[in-house]
């Protein structure tokens, strides 16, 4: 059924406007104000293009969400190929929280989270979108305890570190951190917020090996 839109655009006259371009603006109008609050007319005003056309190059709100959200949240691969990089868990949790700071405190972007702002929503008929959202917050939190684990078979972490403990507590913070920015926190702010996170980390071993 995803793919039913796209099958009849083919069929049917090309699009008069910058797909990618709209994109990119409701995602910029969902993060702003959330999925259940944004209505049609206030994404066609974001998009500067007519409803006919939202659902004929969308299909309709929840698959314009959907997709946005998945331009929101970037490619799973790519954060895994980041964690895989960094010297070690730690720091890949570090610079995950630490960028979420900074994106929450954008100058040109929305305060706060798109994907916190999902799962926020309540009614019934969208709990698939709560749960896309949810879904996208297993997988970050999947490559979070990976990297922890390779940490502990490399002896660079404690054989008793918890790693699900350690991604759920670096998922709340960056949550939580959605939270704050939305109310008024700026930067440096979350950044502390970040930096503190971090303590509850056991301490490195020093002369472990990452391993392969």
């Amino acid at each position: 059924m995803e793919n039913a839109p796209a099958s009849r655009r083919k069929t049917g006259r090309p699009l008069s406007f910058d797909r990618e371009a709209a994109l990119e603006k409701a995602m910029l109008a969902f993060w702003e104000s959330g999925y259940e609050t944004t209505s049609i007319s206030d994404l066609t005003a974001a998009m500067g293009v007519t409803a006919p056309s939202i659902y004929a190059a969308f299909g309709d709100k929840k698959r314009l969400f959907l997709e946005a959200m998945r331009r929101y949240a970037g490619d799973m691969d790519d954060l895994e190929r980041a964690f895989s990089r960094a010297p070690t868990a730690q720091d890949a949790v570090t610079g995950m929280i630490e960028n979420a700071a900074k994106l929450y405190t954008g100058d040109v972007t929305p305060k706060g989270c798109l994907l916190a702002s999902a799962a926020a929503t309540g009614s019934k008929d969208a709990a698939d979108v709560r749960e896309a959202a949810a879904k996208e917050r297993r997988g970050i939190r999947a490559i979070i305890i990976r990297r922890i684990e390779r940490d502990i078979e490399g002896g660079l972490l404690p054989p008793d570190t918890k790693p699900r403990v350690l991604a759920d507590l670096a998922l709340a913070v960056t949550q939580g951190m959605s939270v704050l920015a939305r109310d008024g926190a700026d930067r440096d702010t979350l950044l502390a917020v970040a930096k503190a996170s971090m303590a509850g980390w056991p301490s490195p071993i020093v002369g472990g090996n990452v391993a392969s």
